[in-house]
């Protein structure tokens, strides 16, 4: 009797085991897949970059946007980050004005505090990089209203890229969302944009 209470024992010990392993397997395979990113292509597929393995790839929501991610919202926040990805007309210096244009800022608020632009090479491409915050006139083209959102921040990138001396367009990636929420992924999209390669 004790010797089959024995090898019911170790049975039950064995399975429990086993499952604690599928258990941390699986963890370590989901872990696995958000650190490995998620690869897109700019230029028609002369440039690539990683997202951070965490962003929802989606359906862009106009079809200007080539490529859009949703960002998980922080803590606290109710609403997702946005990000998209999309070749685009117009001076650098224009599209950086339209965009501060859709923030405003609280009364008292220092607006330079609120909007930095940056210039740096990666991959032998000329970047610009955007940083902007305040309360976020969201409204899309051609719309008649939109919605205003209060503390809200933006990260951008317009890369310019050319390839053998040529010019092949300007790409204008933009993250936007809750201040929180963009605070909280800011890395991760320097990280993106620092992943630029020439393919």
């Amino acid at each position: 009797m004790n010797a089959l209470r024995s090898r019911l024992q170790f049975r039950v010990a064995l399975g429990g085991a086993s499952a604690v392993c599928l258990a941390l397997a699986a963890g370590l395979a989901l872990a696995a897949d958000k650190s490995e990113g998620k690869k897109f292509e700019i230029a028609e597929g002369k440039f690539n970059l990683t997202a951070p393995g965490n962003w929802l790839a989606k359906k862009p929501r106009t079809f200007i946007v080539e490529t859009e991610f949703e960002v998980p919202a922080a803590e606290g926040d109710e609403t997702p980050g946005r990000v998209t990805v999309m070749g685009a007309g117009g001076s650098i210096e224009a599209n950086i004005d339209r965009w501060r244009a859709q923030f405003t800022q609280p009364e008292g608020a220092d607006e330079k505090d609120a909007s930095k632009v940056e210039k740096k090479k990666i991959a032998g491409q000329q970047v610009h990089l955007v940083d902007l915050s305040g309360n976020y006139l969201d409204k899309p083209p051609r719309a008649a209203q939109g919605v205003l959102r209060e503390n809200y921040r933006m990260l951008a990138a317009i890369i310019e890229t050319t390839q053998g001396g040529k010019r092949t367009g300007n790409y204008f990636i933009k993250f936007i969302g809750p201040a929180k929420t963009v605070a909280d992924n800011a890395q991760g999209f320097e990280k993106m944009i620092e992943s630029l390669s020439a393919k």
